[in-house]
């Protein structure tokens, strides 16, 4: 019995997912997802004033699409938005937001520091495991990349509310087409789409985070699957989301900031998913043999000739044979030589 105990763990610890938590552990997975939750948690707030401001002219009129985009939004963060079930900010709040004024001013500022200091952090949380050193940062062209992200997720979470009022109305037309007047089902069925959307918007961010901002040439097979798993994830989160930040209100200790305290505790299960796709990734292109950086592998190789060199030693030993090549491989995943 314990052969067999010491086999089965033997093989456990070959599984790739296992490999990946390893990973993720090794690499301080959750302090980096903790600094990225803080991060995340200060941008949000500056994020949705800024958003809510700007966006305000083109759906002030509409209020179904403001209804959609509200929704989204809280189906995303639970607890950020209040719309009758209590939460951070008051609905109305940010649909009176304006971007003139020194409200609006020091939101703006606010934004561009939170927003950009956390694509900046994510960026070196990826790429650390991914084994990568830190990217090169141009003062300029990094900065107005990660603008350009920040900017394109907003334009995705509108798109997205367009795309939810759209398959709202078609579906209560084809309930009532087809005669059918359940409410439930329609309650249902507007769920289901709200989650696919939502669905969709996580697994395109996910891959901008892997490919784009991390600025790794990642093969697009490996990119999919982490961004698909993260993706499936952040889904059963936001299902099970209330259910997880319930114990936070309930406690009379932490009553006066359990709503900060539980959005807190939501970004960093978020971030610590994020961070656990990519080492599912990096897991995937190790065992691949893949060299997602190949000047950064270059550099390492030289280090380590550097550092052999140092100490005397020499490929023509003979009791060393193939040295080089076995210093190669190192940085190589088994069976590629």
């Amino acid at each position: 019995m314990i052969e067999r105990a010491k086999d089965f763990a033997a093989r456990v610890q070959q599984w790739r997912i296992v490999r990946a938590v390893q990973r993720y552990l090794g690499r301080s997975g959750p302090i980096l997802a903790s600094g990225l939750a803080y991060r995340a948690l200060f941008a949000s707030f500056a994020g949705l004033w800024v958003g809510f401001a700007i966006a305000g002219t083109v759906v002030s009129g509409n209020i179904g699409l403001q209804d959609a985009v509200l929704q989204i939004i809280a189906q995303a963060v639970p607890g950020l938005i209040d719309l009758g079930e209590g939460g951070a900010i008051r609905a109305q709040v940010l649909l009176d937001a304006r971007v003139f004024g020194v409200t609006g001013v020091i939101a703006l500022v606010g934004l561009f520091i939170t927003a950009l200091g956390f694509l900046h952090a994510l960026r070196g949380a990826v790429r650390q495991l991914f084994h990568l050193p830190p990217a090169p940062d141009h003062l300029i062209w990094s900065r107005l990349r990660d603008v350009g992200l920040a900017l394109g997720f907003g334009l995705l979470l509108i798109v997205s509310a367009v795309l939810s009022v759209v398959g709202t109305q078609a579906t209560a037309w084809m309930l009532d087409v087809l005669g059918i007047t359940d409410s439930t089902l329609a309650l249902v069925l507007g769920r289901s789409l709200s989650l696919l959307i939502m669905f969709g918007i996580d697994y395109v961010a996910l891959v901008a985070a892997f490919r784009v901002l991390s600025e790794v040439a990642l093969p697009w097979r490996y990119a999919h699957s982490g961004a698909l798993l993260g993706a499936l994830a952040l889904g059963v989160l936001k299902v099970v989301g209330t259910l997880l930040l319930g114990g936070t209100s309930s406690n009379p200790l932490i009553a006066s900031f359990a709503v900060i305290l539980g959005l807190l505790i939501w970004f960093s299960l978020v971030c610590q998913v994020i961070l656990l796709s990519a080492a599912w990734i990096a897991t995937r292109a190790h065992d691949a043999g893949e060299i997602l950086d190949r000047a950064a592998f270059e550099a390492r190789l030289e280090s380590a000739r550097a550092l052999v060199r140092e100490h005397g030693l020499t490929d023509d030993e003979p009791e060393r044979p193939g040295f080089w090549a076995r210093v190669g491989a190192v940085f190589r995943a088994p069976g590629r030589g």
